[in-house]
């Protein structure tokens, strides 16, 4: 049976992120966890074609135990099978070892005709894991794509650029990373939810993967060190005049002197 893979990112809910005003450092105590929004509309797209083409949808993903929360989620809204790729030794893995661990979890759990993605995580931005991981499975790699087509084992796609859009079309197997416009995420209903929660989720640790502590330490040389916000402070600038010709006019030149228009 054909088999779709979405593979979903469970991290901190960036709505609710603050900084320190002094040091512009990121305050992640206490902040709460949620699925990588555009990770749904990946799950979704999953969904549709298991229940169009009859394909088996698998959702993986890595981090703590707490991720089984995404995966709940994805079991909910549909797919058939959830997997959590945990263990200690993933830490601070930058984008290309996450990557390598993702193709490696895939081959674990059977394998994959078609992988989607979101196209970015809200936290980091990115927008590298994707290609990367076609890089690591040895596949093909579509991104921005908004609109895609699975028939006679090809993919026709629709991608989005600021400018313009881009038909393309290529052989499985094949990644994907989709955008927001792609489709709306169901909502899953009470029962799909509850009995969520009563399906297996297999767990993988590096050794499940064949990943020996060498190459793990050798995934972490590019690593996220830091993130500091930057403060913003308004001018507080207030423009006046005699009448709303003249403030136009002075709001016009002020706007040039800083450069806007």
């Amino acid at each position: 049976m054909p088999t779709v893979a979405v593979c979903v990112k469970y991290g901190l809910d960036v709505e609710q992120l603050r900084a320190d005003r002094e040091t512009g450092r990121v305050i992640t105590e206490g902040v709460p966890g949620r699925t990588n929004e555009l990770d749904k509309n990946a799950i979704e797209e999953a969904v549709k074609l298991k229940e169009a083409l009859g394909w088996k949808a698998i959702a993986i993903t890595m981090g703590p135990d707490e991720a089984k929360k995404a995966l709940r989620e994805a079991l909910a809204m549909g797919v058939d099978e959830a997997y959590l790729v945990c263990d200690e030794a993933f830490a601070g893995l930058d984008t290309l070892g996450t990557a390598t661990v993702l193709a490696k979890a895939i081959e674990a759990a059977g394998g994959a005709d078609l992988v989607i993605c979101g196209e970015v995580s809200l936290d980091s931005f990115s927008g590298q894991v994707g290609p990367k991981l076609a890089e690591a499975l040895g596949w093909p790699c579509m991104t921005c794509v908004r609109r895609l087509e699975v028939k006679d084992g090809r993919v026709v796609a629709e991608r989005t650029f600021e400018d313009r859009y881009e038909e393309v079309e290529a052989p499985l197997p094949l990644v994907v990373t989709v955008t927001r416009e792609v489709n709306t995420p169901r909502i899953p209903s009470l029962m799909a939810i509850m009995k969520a929660h009563k399906k297996p989720i297999k767990a993988l640790k590096a050794a499940d993967l064949g990943l020996s502590a060498e190459e793990l330490a050798a995934m972490k040389a590019h690593g996220l060190k830091e993130v500091v916000m930057p403060l913003v402070e308004r001018k507080k600038v207030q423009i006046t005049g005699e009448s709303p010709e003249e403030i136009a006019e002075r709001l016009i030149k002020a706007l040039e002197e800083e450069g806007v228009i």
